[in-house]
């Protein structure tokens, strides 16, 4: 078996192309040549290769690759990170079971999650996000009644970090549970879901997978047999990737390591510079030996980096904060992260804008809380411009 930077860049390959291409090819075919069953291409996971909305060669290169970097069996990609999700929620969750989810992750995934309680019939538990409190209410459930448990290992906005550790010996010990986690903040660099029990692990590839801003697409990893099922639901939903976005992704993965480790050195860099600021009055980054996180983060993460988002609260109010974004001239305000453009948003207007405010309080997200995704460009640029743009506050 490959280690995981060689998957990265090799990973794409599932029979020998016509041509001997050392580039991943790009299908843009919506249908193939087809008779029937048994006059067609098959894929490697025995998929017939008929109509592009079903399977395609570029799309199934990216899914050997991701289940490659997570350690699964396989993968199933989709237009986007929510149409993972929802595919994924539509096949595991059934009326009358339990969802255990934290108060705090991305608020469309909560939103998406409480209509599909009203749609399907089943109860949504939001609990502090944290090991202790989905342990409580795991060991509050009839074992017979199914549970899932759906949680980001690093909370958006505010960066806390779920001990996972903790949370699958536990699950583990339950037959009718099962654990799925958003590996979107962490990525494979830092964290193997399915080392702790995960059944699937999701990824929104807008973010660091793909990681150039310019791809929508999602991921679930699992075992084969999840993904045969759950290959049948994304057929009927229609929500597969398009062959240019799965190719761009392969792309983006094969620098994936490179670009993350100077991330996530550049995120710490950054926390530091703000948690000395007199102008700022909170950080929240679980690198920080401070981050009530950093214990469990250097616990769970195989390697000592701390994902390359920061979160902070500047001082002032609103309208100071609106200046404060409309001054940087480096960092763009935008509500996305991962790619190698710095980029800023308002928690409270773009990933926790469906909590409701009063949990939003409870959870320390207040509304002028910035959430940083931090970039690829010099450090010392990233440090100059937020200066600039704090001295006109």
């Amino acid at each position: 078996m490959v280690r995981d930077d060689t998957s990265a860049v090799h990973g794409w390959k599932w029979n020998e192309e016509q041509f001997g291409s050392v580039v991943t090819p790009v299908y843009l075919s919506t249908a193939y040549r087809y008779l029937d069953e048994e006059h067609a291409m098959v894929s490697d996971r025995g998929k017939v290769i008929k109509y592009a909305r079903e399977e395609t060669p570029t799309v199934r290169a990216l899914e050997r690759v991701i289940a490659s970097l997570e350690g699964y069996d396989d993968a199933l990609v989709f237009s986007s990170g929510m149409a993972s999700i929802s595919t994924l929620m539509l096949r595991v969750l059934e009326p009358g079971c339990k969802l255990i989810v934290p108060l705090e992750m991305y608020s469309t995934t909560l939103q998406l999650l409480e209509s599909l309680s009203k749609k399907i019939g089943f109860d949504v538990i939001k609990v502090w996000p944290s090991a202790d409190a989905i342990i409580d209410a795991l060991e509050g459930d009839d074992r017979a009644v199914k549970t899932v448990i759906f949680l980001e290992v690093m909370c958006n906005p505010t960066l806390k970090v779920i001990d996972l550790n903790r949370i699958s010996r536990v699950v583990q010990d339950r037959e009718n549970t099962t654990l799925v986690v958003d590996n979107t903040f962490t990525t494979p660099i830092l964290l193997h879901p399915k080392d702790y029990g995960a059944s699937a692990t999701i990824h929104s590839l807008t973010k660091y997978l793909a990681g150039h801003n310019d791809v929508i697409g999602g991921a679930v990893a699992a075992s084969s047999a999840v993904i045969q099922d759950l290959w049948d639901w994304r057929r009927m939903l229609g929500t597969v990737m398009q062959p240019l976005e799965a190719y761009l992704t392969i792309r983006g993965i094969k620098t994936l390591r490179v670009r993350f480790v100077k991330q996530c050195e550049n995120a710490r860099a950054i926390a530091e510079y703000l948690l000395d600021h007199p102008k700022v009055k909170d950080v929240m980054y679980p690198g920080l030996p401070s981050s009530p996180y950093h214990s469990i983060a250097n616990k769970i993460f195989r390697a000592k980096l701390y994902g390359a988002v920061v979160s902070f609260v500047p001082r002032g109010g609103r309208d100071s904060i609106i200046r404060f974004l409309k001054e940087l001239k480096v960092i763009a305000p935008s509500p996305s992260l991962g790619g190698p453009e710095s980029l800023i948003s308002i928690a409270s207007a773009s990933a926790a804008k469906y909590i409701p405010p009063d949990v939003r309080e409870e959870l320390g997200i207040e509304d002028t809380l910035l959430r940083l995704s931090v970039g690829l460009e010099d450090v010392n640029d990233l440090v100059e411009d937020l200066d600039k743009a704090f001295a006109k506050i």
